[in-house]
């Protein structure tokens, strides 16, 4: 059924129709990121189209001229594809209200970035654990994050947000209560990382109810602080790479390298579809290929003595 636009909408602006459109993404309860990124792709499409500009006015022509308006401004593929998305997400909302005529907005073709991954000796320099008796709290705190990060594949927000009562240490098990989807996750945890958080717990010194990684005064950590403290803690070793995220394409990679079948790796990074994991075995193909040979079903079968010989 199609829908036409609503005669009330005529004169309303659309800035009004934002605001009201970021109401409705706090009742559907969308995380701060997510409001935050819907905010920054209307200031950029509003320095193209006026705030006050009525929604009835936009059409397909406006948002194609809008894009051509960022190529202007030398404005990545990947980043026009990025404003896209929110404008996108904004506008078919409008649409579904009737305060706009309905039309389809696609994003352009732009080539997929090659995910940036910590090298083995980079994590070597990181995962060396500095000596307990003489380092600060600070650094061994980073120190057990990055081991965390590499070891789990969890995001910065979902890291952040765990609590000392989300661990089972006896099991090796732990509950993400904040992911991106909104959905908890039951995750394992190695073998060496539980002992690391044993040993972590112990110089923590924390109540079930506090968050695990936590500042020098036992509060919840910030977003930014951490980043920035991962940042001089890398730096100090020698890496010059600083991104958090960073550790998340690292544990897909060798994840896959390892034999790891993809739908593990969806369940175990919180992936609602397979795509972005495909991506991944797109992406890191050229390297899957080293122990190709090693996890082969018909190498595992036939050994080389029995390869038949050609006269």
């Amino acid at each position: 059924m199609k829908i036409t636009m609503n005669k009330k909408a005529e004169t309303r602006t659309l800035r009004e129709g934002f605001d009201e459109f970021i109401r409705y993404s706090k009742v559907k309860n969308l995380s701060e990121y997510s409001i935050t990124y819907y905010q920054n792709c209307f200031i950029s499409f509003a320095k193209f189209v006026e705030e006050e500009s009525f929604l009835s006015d936009i059409t397909l022509d406006t948002v194609q001229s809008y894009i051509l308006y960022q190529k202007d401004e030398n404005i990545s593929p990947n980043g026009i594809n990025a404003n896209i998305r929110g404008i996108r997400s904004y506008l078919y909302y409008c649409m579904r209200l009737g305060y706009l005529n309905e039309f389809k907005i696609e994003v352009i073709k732009a080539e997929k970035k090659v995910k940036e991954v910590y090298t083995d000796n980079e994590l070597k320099l990181l995962l060396k654990k500095p000596n307990v008796k003489t380092c600060s709290f600070t650094e061994y705190k980073h120190w057990v994050i990055t081991n965390y990060a590499l070891s789990t594949g969890n995001r910065l927000s979902t890291i952040l947000n765990i609590k000392i009562s989300d661990l089972d240490i006896e099991n090796s098990y732990v509950t993400l209560k904040k992911t991106k989807n909104k959905k908890q996750q039951i995750v394992p945890l190695s073998s060496t990382m539980t002992s690391i958080l044993i040993e972590y717990l112990s110089y923590r010194n924390g109540e079930n109810d506090d968050y695990l990684f936590c500042n020098v005064f036992g509060n919840k950590l910030e977003n930014r602080t951490l980043q920035k403290g991962i940042a001089r803690y890398n730096q100090a070793r020698g890496v010059m790479k600083t991104s958090m995220h960073l550790y998340r394409h690292t544990f897909a990679k060798k994840y896959l390298q390892a034999g790891g079948n993809i739908f593990q790796l969806q369940r175990l990074l919180g992936h609602s579809s397979l795509e972005i994991v495909k991506e991944y075995v797109n992406l890191f193909s050229e390297d899957l290929k080293e122990n190709y040979d090693r996890f082969n079903p018909l190498e595992q079968v036939i050994q080389k003595k029995d390869h038949i010989k050609l006269r």
